[in-house]
């Protein structure tokens, strides 16, 4: 079915039916995506390991939040 023959179908609806589907539609879009957690991890871990290795100079937590 088209997106367009969703649209159609769910406008049939009654109010608190249609309010259903956003709901469900809209926290559809609030999870998390396990790919970038992955991609995350992996950056996370070159970081300490360049940091480990003295290839990456860490920042002091008070300059950070200097600015």
């Amino acid at each position: 079915m088209s997106t367009k023959g969703v649209l159609e179908k769910a406008l049939k609806l009654k109010p608190e039916e249609r309010f259903l589907v956003i709901e469900g539609l809209l926290k559809s879009l609030d999870e998390p995506d396990r790919r970038l957690d992955d991609i995350w991890a992996d950056e996370a871990e070159r970081r300490l390991k360049a940091y480990r290795e003295g290839k990456l100079e860490g920042i002091p937590m008070e300059e950070i939040f200097e600015e």
